[in-house]
């Protein structure tokens, strides 16, 4: 320990102790804690009591009666943890009977005090930080803590009780994984006592009535498989499956999300895939046998705490299949036949299912875990069974028979609109037979808001599986895109519907904004693949349909935008080049028309919008034959231009970008006005300068600095054809610009400006002489040297550290690899030193006035920018947060230190 902070320790364990002194904030304590952690996790918590014993008497006094506030003794609850996450430590405080004072029934239990909520929670994470040792679970055992974490998994606090689930899952880990370190796992009469208890908690819980008891135990059990992946998590699957199982048997099934989040856990952790029948070398638990019987034997622990019950099985497995198999295609996989994108539609007993699911190679002869989850696709409602479907098909290794059931489960809402709307003749279908299936038309969800909420899922989950590699094959890309132009149409009212039930699902879905944004981005995910040309007309005709609709929300055209970009980009013939194929030309004309119309609308967002739009549009086919005739043709160029003066800052900063894509493509000719033919309009060079220059709003100006250095980087001809006339007045104008990001920016252009002069960024490569003096004579007439010198001192971070980077690259440019060249002398460097000495103290009046390149660089060498930039790089309050500062600022709040000593901030 610092030993400032030694000298001040007393005072404030003193401060702490006294209930008279004013309470420190919560942030203070906080950054204490955190403090003590970094002390304790680089040394002996053992020795820095013994040195600070008053860290001893601070924890002794909390055990005192008295009016102390529930911040400190919950603060003192986690300190004391901290110190005892040693063993050593652990048992020092142990002899003088400290922590069970703190932590058993003599201590905050059974005060007042336990009513805070801060002090349970300061009693949870306490246990949470000793819990590292045998020694720990051995006072967990015997000083009845496990019971009241067991309470506290109810309490009315979310934050305790959650806190309260992972001190349990903490504990088990604790137990376990020492004696389950070998490759047998540990029989269950040979569990810890605290082991035992927890499990017996969760069996018991699992077994409730109430569902708030279930929900805690399948958290408790969802945190273990995510983050414990010891031997032992084998084992306790294998005992706690059958509980977990027989939840689906009940009606309604009990905490639905809470056992889809426990299922994936499992599933992801990765050894239950090949140990489904209880893990390798678990002897110790019941499991199933190939009768389709559970044996009825119990372990001694459950023999004597009544803990674990067999059960029935959940599905038999020895009947003929009498189910209709759907398929939709194979695939060869591991060098046979398997029916990957078959889809299951059986209406009759699920005997075939489960012995296809048992022959997967993963699975031994019980399909353990895979059954669980293929019982919950099925007995779970659509939207419950969704986010289970959408993980199962994530997994990489998964049985062939639960990919299928799990990719239908995503198709059926969508397969169910194409049965709901009258289809042509020849239109691809999702699931045949579906009519009548599982969820048929009729059965879709009643209420308007359980159905956009199952639709809205579905497409969801589709979305982002659509890239995924594992994703099931064949994918169904043509009925997809049948189904997502289908529910556009429901929500449109443009669909005809095929019966009356599809005449419900027309009225539950027009004019639904939710579904139309789900829908449009799915549409654009599925541009990623190929279609038959007949439904990529309907795409871009339904595309079309909602860019013209005046009943088409901004958001929603904001995504039909989005979408139609991406179809045209899949257009393109061949992939990747700038060629539109003909039918995309063709629809190009209309979509001008419709930009045109969007770029007047009253709604800035919409605006907004379509600039963006065409500034995508432009970027990748400016160059392009068709695309410049139908552009220069429409009236896109001069509303573009016009939309410069938009009253709100968004669309004028979109306006700037796509002027600046259109100059760039040369689409945006100046024209001349028609009271006086002979004067012509301003430059986009100039508009844009004047932006920069009057505009009242930084989105605007950021826009321009942005537009400038991509001008300048990719050589547009009017700044090209004279990059210093064109940079000189963009740098003036952004030096005295009171955003620090259009400061940044137009660093960022000084140094293309630089590398342009002296060569790209890289190894150090001195420039030569002649062209550095040029190089520099430039930089002084842009008057850049006033702008970087005078932005080292900048009181934003970002402008002096990007002033520093194109300093210290100048500096490499000017200096020679290894040498080390004289500081120049003269009345010049003096007063360029003088200046920056009174900029630095903040006396930022005086510029430099015009400047010799010799003087310049004999300043340049003679500034330490290494330096400079390594404490750029730090934070702005390293010192404020030291633990020295932390402690005077704590003890200045209630006078112990005089005014000069702290260090408040």
């Amino acid at each position: 320990m610092d030993p400032e902070c030694a000298r001040l320790l007393p005072a404030l364990c003193a401060v702490l102790a006294d209930p008279r002194q004013p309470v420190a904030d919560d942030t203070c304590l906080e950054k204490l804690l955190d403090w003590f952690k970094a002390v304790t996790g680089a040394g002996s918590s053992l020795l820095l009591l013994q040195e600070h014993p008053c860290l001893v008497e601070l924890l002794f006094h909390v055990l005192k009666p008295q009016d102390l506030s529930s911040r400190i003794l919950s603060f003192a609850l986690r300190l004391a943890g901290i110190f005892a996450a040693q063993e050593n430590c652990f048992q020092f405080l142990q002899q003088g009977e400290l922590l069970p004072g703190l932590f058993g029934e003599p201590g905050p239990l059974g005060a007042a005090a336990w009513a805070a909520p801060s002090v349970r929670s300061g009693w949870i994470q306490g246990l949470h930080s000793l819990a590292q040792h045998p020694s720990a679970l051995r006072f967990l055992a015997d000083s009845g803590a496990v019971d009241t974490i067991f309470s506290l998994q109810g309490d009315p606090s979310l934050f305790v009780a959650s806190a309260a689930g992972q001190l349990l899952v903490r504990v088990l880990d604790l137990a376990l994984r020492g004696p389950a370190e070998g490759h047998v796992c540990p029989q269950a009469w040979d569990w810890p006592a605290c082991a035992r208890k927890v499990v017996c908690h969760l069996e018991d819980c699992l077994r409730s009535e109430a569902a708030p008891r279930v929900t805690q135990a399948l958290h408790v059990l969802t945190t273990t498989f995510g983050h414990c992946h010891g031997l032992w998590t084998q084992g306790l699957w294998a005992r706690l499956s059958p509980l977990v199982a027989r939840l689906l048997e009940k009606d309604p099934v009990p905490a639905p999300h809470a056992l889809v989040d426990l299922l994936l856990s499992v599933a992801r952790s990765g050894p239950r895939a090949q140990l489904p029948g209880g893990g390798r070398g678990c002897r110790s638990f019941p499991s199933r046998s190939q009768g389709g019987r559970h044996t009825r034997g119990r372990s001694s622990l459950a023999s004597h705490e009544g803990c674990l019950e067999s059960g029935e099985p959940l599905r038999g497995s020895e009947s003929p299949h009498t189910g209709n198999d759907l398929w939709v295609g194979h695939t060869q996989h591991h060098g046979h036949s398997c029916p990957l994108g078959m889809v299951w539609a059986g209406r009759g007993s699920n005997a075939g299912f489960w012995g296809l699911l048992c022959s997967s190679s993963v699975l031994s002869s019980d399909p353990g875990l895979w059954e669980t989850a293929a019982q919950a696709l099925s007995r779970l409602s659509p939207t419950q069974a969704g986010p289970l479907a959408a993980g199962i098909l994530k997994l990489q290794d998964c049985p062939q028979a639960l990919r299928i059931q799990a990719f239908r489960i995503l198709l059926q809402p969508l397969a169910h609109v194409l049965e709901a709307a009258a289809q042509a003749p020849g239109t691809p279908r999702l699931l045949e037979g579906a009519a009548g299936d599982l969820m048929a038309v009729d059965k879709f969800p009643p209420s308007r808001s359980a159905c956009v909420g199952l639709l809205c899922s579905a497409l969801a989950h589709l979305e982002l599986l659509q890239p995924l590699p594992q994703r099931p094959s064949p994918w169904p890309q043509a009925p997809l895109l049948a189904a997502a132009v289908t529910i556009l149409r429901f929500c449109n009212g443009s669909a005809a519907p095929s019966s009356e039930a599809g005449s419900r699902l027309c009225a539950m879905l027009v004019g639904c904004v939710r579904v139309q944004r789900a829908a449009l981005d799915f549409l654009g995910v599925l541009s990623q693949g190929l279609g038959p040309q007949e439904l990529v007309t309907q795409v871009f005709a339904i595309l079309l349909e909602y860019l013209v609709s005046p009943d088409s929300s901004p958001t929603v055209l904001k995504k039909a935008f989005q979408a139609t970009l991406r179809w045209l980009l899949s257009s393109a013939t061949p992939p990747g080049c700038c060629d539109l194929e003909p039918y995309a030309q063709l629809v190009l004309g209309e979509l001008l028309a419709v930009l045109q119309k969007r770029l007047c609308s009253p709604c800035w967002e919409v605006r907004d919008s379509g600039l963006e739009f065409l500034t995508q549009m432009t970027r990748r086919w400016g160059g392009q034959g068709s695309f410049r005739q139908a552009l220069l043709g429409s009236e896109v160029p001069e509303l573009t231009r016009q939309l410069l003066q938009d009253p709100e800052s968004y669309v004028r900063a979109s306006a700037v970008a796509a002027v600046g894509q259109l100059s760039s493509w040369g689409l945006l000719a100046a024209p001349s006005s028609p009271e006086h033919p002979d004067v012509p309009q301003k430059t986009p060079l100039e508009e844009l300068l004047l932006v920069l220059t009057t505009d009242s709003e930084g989105f605007p100006r950021r826009a321009v600095m942005r537009v400038f250095t991509e001008w300048l980087r990719d050589g547009y001809a009017d700044v090209a054809k004279d990059p210093e006339q064109s940079v000189a007045p963009v740098l003036q104008a952004a030096s005295r610009d009171l955003d620090w990001e259009v400061r940044v920016q137009g660093l960022e252009l000084a140094l293309v400006f630089l590398e342009q002069l002296l060569g790209p960024r890289g190894p150090s490569t001195a420039a030569p002489p002649g062209a550095l003096t040029q190089a520099l004579q430039a930089l002084c007439r842009v008057q850049l040297f006033e702008f970087a010198f005078r932005s080292l001192f900048d009181c934003d971070r970002p402008v002096a550290q990007k002033s520093c980077d194109l300093l210290l690259f100048l500096k490499a440019k000017a200096t020679p690899s290894g040498s080390q060249q004289e500081v120049g002398d003269g009345p010049n460097v003096a007063s360029m030193e003088a200046a920056l000495r009174r900029w630095q103290a903040g006396e930022q009046g005086q510029p430099l006035g015009e400047l010799a390149p010799e003087a310049v660089l004999a300043v340049l060498r003679s500034m330490d920018l290494e330096a400079l930039r390594d404490t750029l790089a730090e934070s702005s309050d390293h010192v404020e947060r030291s633990p020295q500062s932390l402690l005077q600022d704590m003890l200045a709040t209630v006078g112990v230190l005089g005014d000069n000593e702290a260090d408040c901030y």
